[in-house]
């Protein structure tokens, strides 16, 4: 995977330099544009950032952490195989958490649920419109923020962080799942039916939703695994 081929990420000069190379390649990993097997080179990243080895070495490091690269010294580093297992524990975390998310949400005086719903409804609507135009990249990260709400709303961001620090596999058989006809629409349906609850104040109605939405890619995954058998792992 040529690395270098890509445009010239943007500089913050206001964050520590591996945090931008970690989320720069994170998300890449995520989104399936480093796929499992690809090789990342730290000399490709060193002149694409215009940093030294230290920041990306660092970085490497981190991503090593969440299981998302296997780093083999003095050889390469290789974007990992989706663990299942991992999958299994991630979703099973953001399940539970969500879940009490979802329910403080629906139980919120209504004074202030309902403008939590109006900014769920944009947010589906975003991303309607980028079905539209068939940007699933965007589509995905929009997806990202519906949930995000959830934990912004009810007071607790730094849990979003925690599911996220985990969910590197899950999400990337999500990614990989999105592609397939009917998905994406489905996506926003079972958005639609979790905002339908939380509207209504209904704890077991957003709940099951819920459920069911954070159900399907896990339970598709021998289909996926099928097409793509060399992307997994036990």
């Amino acid at each position: 995977m040529n690395i270098a081929a890509n445009p010239r990420p943007s500089r913050d000069p206001h964050r520590h330099a591996a945090p931008q190379v970690f989320d720069y390649l994170r998300e890449r990993i995520v989104n399936l544009v480093l796929p499992p097997g690809a090789v990342i080179s730290r000399a490709e990243l060193q002149d694409l950032f215009g940093y030294s080895s230290t920041p990306v070495r660092d970085a490497l490091l981190r991503l090593q952490e969440e299981s998302l690269v296997e780093i083999f010294p003095q050889h390469a580093t290789v974007v990992s195989p989706i663990d299942l297992k991992l999958a299994r524990q991630a979703q099973f975390l953001r399940r539970s958490i969500e879940h009490e998310a979802i329910r403080s949400l629906a139980l919120m005086p209504e004074t202030d649920r309902l403008p939590v719903v109006a900014r769920l409804d944009t947010v589906i609507d975003i991303q309607q419109a980028l079905l539209g135009r068939g940007d699933l990249e965007a589509f995905h990260v929009a997806d990202r923020d519906f949930h995000k709400l959830f934990f912004e709303a009810v007071g607790v961001p730094d849990l979003w962080v925690l599911a996220r620090r985990h969910a590197g596999h899950i999400d990337r058989i999500r990614r990989l799942h999105l592609p397939i006809p009917g998905k994406a629409e489905q996506v926003i349906a079972d958005h639609r039916a979790i905002v339908v609850g939380i509207a209504a104040g209904n704890v077991e109605q957003a709940e099951a939703a819920l459920r069911n939405h954070l159900s399907k890619s896990l339970a598709f995954t021998p289909d996926l695994r099928a097409r793509w058998p060399d992307y997994f792992r036990d």
